[in-house]
């Protein structure tokens, strides 16, 4: 079963660098344009120079000017407990924890680290060649396992902290020899780039190892939101019992200023909207941007979805299967810059 072992972070050094606020940024995957050219531009040492950089070429060679102008500096074997502060979509304040180290990269295939949702190809490509260029896993895998928190969270002050995007991320030097899991680790997000460094192990077996922050799913603070979708048309149109409002415990539909409530026997309300054959989607988790953007005419309807359970999540993996694109929210991201992982 899988083991969480400490590694020899890199670290930004603020002295240098200059503060750390701006230098971290939300995962590459969730920046849109508008987004990168405002992280690009905060500071000429942000993360994203590396997650988004202009070519692989480019991101190697800025690391390792990086690491030789002391920006960033190598810290002693260690694994890290992270803290984030955050409020979720749906309005309330949550505290989530998890443990950030090393994990031995395997295939799906060993049963050591499981998936829930499948990739595309493009993305991989662009992270690999961007690996081989660093040879540094630049951002954590998000994992969740089965059981209770192994170690006791640490007290006093943290070693670091940074706010972005609204959440608060603490961190803690934990000087500890590694942590052996008996349960499987289920990928919640970073599915690419896990592919990725699986990938990047059968052409370089010396990189056996990625980056990882692991979640108990018996945390408190771990919740998966809704992912409603907003539609422009269906090949199929769907129709049930209209009512006056949405009923959170069903999926429903809202069209021409009315919402319909769907009955569905699919135990995934993303899989049953599939059904519908829906072009043009978009994705919210904010039920009442998906209803106004039907309201203010940009789309033709929109379908409110429930959010999966964690033992939803869970149960369609250890069968093997996974669920379609979006299926889950997890919030919030892992922000980058924190720590990387040399590999």
């Amino acid at each position: 079963m899988p083991t969480i072992s400490p590694f020899r972070a890199l670290r930004y050094d603020e002295g240098v660098a200059g503060p750390l606020r701006d230098l971290v940024a939300p995962p590459y995957d969730v920046l849109n344009d508008e987004d990168l050219y405002t992280y690009w531009h905060t500071s000429d040492f942000n993360i994203v120079h590396l997650t988004r950089p202009d070519s692989p070429e480019s991101a190697g060679e800025q690391l390792a000017a990086w690491r030789e102008q002391g920006v960033l500096r190598e810290d002693g074997p260690a694994l890290w407990w992270l803290v984030q502060d955050f409020v979720g979509p749906d309005g309330v304040p949550r505290t989530r924890e998890g443990i950030a180290g090393s994990v031995e990269v395997t295939p799906y295939s060993e049963g050591k680290v499981l998936p829930h949702e499948l990739t595309h190809a493009g993305p991989k490509e662009e992270r690999l060649a961007i690996l081989r260029a660093t040879r540094t896993q630049l951002e954590p895998i998000f994992l969740l396992y089965d059981a209770e928190v192994p170690i006791e969270a640490p007290g006093g002050d943290p070693d670091f902290e940074v706010s972005d995007e609204g959440v608060s991320s603490r961190l803690w030097r934990l000087d500890s020899e590694g942590i052996d899991l008996d349960v499987p680790l289920l990928i919640a997000d970073g599915h690419h780039r896990y592919e990725t460094a699986v990938a990047y192990r059968e052409q370089e077996p010396s990189a056996t190892h990625t980056f990882a922050v692991l979640v108990s799913s018996r945390s408190p603070g771990l919740e998966i939101y809704p992912t409603h979708r907003i539609v422009q048309e269906v090949g199929e149109s769907p129709w049930g019992w209209m009512t006056s409002t949405w009923d959170t415990s069903s999926l429903a539909m809202f069209r021409t200023d009315n919402f319909f409530r769907l009955d569905s026997d699919d135990e995934l309300d993303a899989r049953e909207v599939a059904r519908y054959r829906p072009e043009g989607v978009e994705y919210t988790a904010d039920a009442e941007e998906a209803v106004g953007k039907v309201q203010d005419g940009l789309a033709q309807l929109a379908f409110l979805v429930r959010p999966p359970t964690i033992a939803q999540v869970f149960e369609f993996a250890s069968r093997g299967e996974t669920m379609p694109q979006k299926s889950t929210f997890f919030y919030p991201k892992l922000t980058s810059g924190l720590l990387l992982h040399p590999v």
